[in-house]
């Protein structure tokens, strides 16, 4: 009896929900309403989302030296370098804001040696080079990039011919996709931090929006703090024990100057987690990729487990190690091709 006045309880109350969800759906003001009514959802990526912004802001404001900005301005300059045709001058609305940038970043002796300060060097370079010196912003700002620099300096890291072409075959490709599966038992067998910084330094040449890359891998191979770790998310019970190393991925809300961007925190990281996950299986290592639930109590324990700062949101976690080849993994048979691509 109590089971079936539950049930009625239940479905009394999804027609309720049904019902408000159906009167607030149809306008953006009163979905927003919504969720300050009834729902407190989405409230940590607001007040996160807010925060990254302040923090950009706050800092090209202040003249500062703001990594993300000088790199997607570098970026839109090398874009525009290899435009068909190129334009005599282009990126006068930003060109400013950068080489103020790179000059606040330049005098630092540790940014000298940082691939990508270097870079930024090599392309304001070739920039100035080759824009017309006609202009009287530009050639200020010419004058400027070039006072500031000292020594000898020969752009490398600058467009180039892609001529090689692949030596892994598709049929190899498409083996190491098959073989890789979310493994759930692994040996007991230390893993070499060198090999997990192995993998992820292929996870670093997943393309990345204006190649901002606003994620970073948190490494957790401490026997005590992994077994408060794999309690957080969900989905590792009765496996979570056996896990040898996970990395929390971690999404960096202040890469972004809008709100606009808020969602690339997920999709860059997911593409380097996938080029990540194949390098293990190169290295002879395995991995489970881990949902991480948008759930207040678990983000706080989380956030405070990894002393995250409020602009900053997990992403997903990857529990990782040497695959026992005495278990099993799942099937996990896939979608037919014809039911998940449509062409035109």
């Amino acid at each position: 009896m109590k089971k079936v006045v539950k049930h009625y309880i239940k479905r009394f109350i999804n027609k309720i929900n049904l019902s408000i969800i159906g009167l607030f759906m149809n306008s953006g003001f009163f979905s927003s309403m919504y969720y300050v009514l009834f729902s407190k959802a989405f409230r940590r990526e607001n007040q996160a989302v807010l925060y990254g912004k302040h923090k950009y802001l706050k800092t090209t404001s202040h003249l500062s030296f703001n990594r993300y900005q000088l790199v997607r301005n570098i970026h839109r300059l090398e874009k525009g370098l290899i435009m068909k045709p190129r334009r005599p001058l282009f990126a006068k609305d930003y060109i400013k804001e950068t080489v103020e940038n790179f000059i606040e970043a330049w005098p630092d002796a540790k940014n000298r040696d940082d691939h990508q300060i270097i870079w930024a060097h090599d392309i304001l370079n070739l920039y100035f080079e080759l824009t017309t010196k006609e202009d009287e912003l530009v050639d200020g700002l010419r004058k400027q990039f070039n006072s500031a620099l000292t020594g000898d300096h020969h752009h490398t890291k600058v467009p180039y011919r892609r001529d090689t072409i692949s030596v892994i075959p598709y049929d190899d490709l498409y083996k190491l996709s098959k073989q890789r599966r979310s493994v759930r038992w692994f040996l007991k067998k230390k893993v070499p931090r060198e090999l997990i910084d192995k993998a992820i330094q292929v996870a670093m040449q997943s393309p990345s929006a204006c190649n901002r890359q606003p994620f970073e891998y948190r490494v957790i191979d401490d026997q005590e703090m992994l077994e408060e770790l794999v309690t957080y998310p969900m989905g590792t019970k009765g496996y979570g024990h056996n896990i040898p190393v996970m990395i929390v991925v971690i999404g960096n809300l202040d890469a972004y100057f809008d709100e606009r961007d808020r969602h690339l925190i997920y999709i860059d990281a997911s593409l380097a987690n996938m080029a990540f996950m194949y390098a293990l299986e190169t290295l002879g290592l395995s991995s489970c990729p881990i949902n991480w639930p948008d759930i207040e109590s678990r983000e706080r324990k989380m956030e405070k487990f990894l002393k995250l700062g409020k602009h900053q949101r997990p992403v997903m976690c990857i529990g990782l190690g040497y695959p026992d080849p005495e278990e099993k993994v799942a099937f996990s048979e896939k979608k037919d091709l014809d039911s998940i691509r449509k062409y035109n």
